[in-house]
């Protein structure tokens, strides 16, 4: 029996997004992510601005006027929720946690995916894979994938989105649309702290998850939707604090009312977030990122608009 908070927590999501879905991005869903290929239908009589290189010749030639090829697109697709569920989840500075914010953002892909009859798979992931559910349609398949994003609760506490992606490879035969929603922040700088200097571990991890993600890209269309806090990209002046990393368990103690070090840390964080936006643009992989504080519609919007506009006209 699942608790009533538990059943109106997942109702409120299911309004918020789905009005969302209603209103603006459904049909831009289905713009933006394309089927397997096209299959043949039928052949008819040419018409009048028809493409020419439809013409079935063999047929045209038996029948001394033109005939072409009529294809219909492949429409139903798979879209797999690859969802990090490390401990770097339950912050935030604001009403909304990034787990929550990552649970609307599959929320709104995953009823824009059943709104167009395609299925809806998951995975769950820490330093392991903590929960699959195979592709399936329904409202109540997406409402268990939400419940599941919103309230599991993960054995590993680290980040090891190579494990995800082998699984999801093993799993996943045909191609799918894969939506890895995740900090990233295990992937290019660990932990709630500034990174220290001299520190190259969290840069070669870095490669080392990109070139997972490049090889995952070469069979599915991968879509990478980071969620993060604004403090984790800018320290507030709250004095001295004791912090202690939710991943690594690393404490430290810093000084956030010293200037130069907030700058410090402000720029090690944007130069982190710099980087990971180059390694997304070159292995090619669509990327979007969302922030707690912000509302995400609007963005999602232009996500979808800009990567429209880039499948169209190139």
């Amino acid at each position: 029996m699942i608790p009533k908070e538990i059943l109106k927590k997942i109702r409120q999501i299911e309004l918020r997004t789905n009005r969302l879905v209603t209103e603006t991005l459904g049909g831009q869903y289905h713009s933006v992510f394309k089927g397997q290929g096209m299959n043949f239908e039928e052949v008819r009589e040419y018409q009048p601005g028809d493409e020419v290189r439809f013409i079935d010749w063999n047929v045209t030639a038996r029948m001394n006027h033109p005939f072409i090829k009529k294809f219909v697109e492949e429409r139903e697709l798979t879209l797999m929720l690859v969802v990090d569920l490390s401990a770097s989840g339950v912050f935030g500075s604001v009403d909304q946690s990034k787990r929550e914010l990552a649970a609307e953002i599959a929320s709104v892909l995953a009823f824009s995916a059943i709104r167009n009859s395609d299925k809806v798979g998951l995975i769950l992931y820490t330093d392991a894979v903590e929960r699959y559910y195979a592709p399936r349609k329904g409202r109540k398949h997406v409402l268990r994938v939400i419940r599941d994003i919103l309230f599991h609760e993960p054995k590993g506490a680290g980040t090891q989105l190579n494990h995800a992606l082998e699984f999801l490879n093993r799993v996943t035969p045909r191609r799918a649309i894969v939506a890895v929603i995740s900090d990233f922040l295990g992937e290019h700088a660990s932990g709630a702290t500034a990174p220290r200097r001299g520190e190259s571990g969290a840069a070669q991890m870095g490669e080392d998850v990109i070139s997972s993600l490049r090889q995952t890209h070469r069979r599915h269309d991968v879509v990478a939707v980071q969620i993060s806090d604004r403090y984790e990209l800018e320290l507030p002046n709250l004095g001295r604090l004791t912090l202690e990393d939710a991943e690594t368990g690393e404490i430290r103690e810093i000084d956030t009312g010293d200037p130069a070090f907030r700058q410090r840390f402000q720029s090690a964080r944007t130069e982190a977030q710099s980087k990971l936006e180059r390694l997304f643009r070159s292995a090619r992989i669509d990327s979007l990122h969302l922030r707690t504080h912000e509302p995400y519609g609007s963005a999602l919007a232009q996500f979808f608009e800009t990567r429209q506009k880039r499948i169209f006209h190139g």
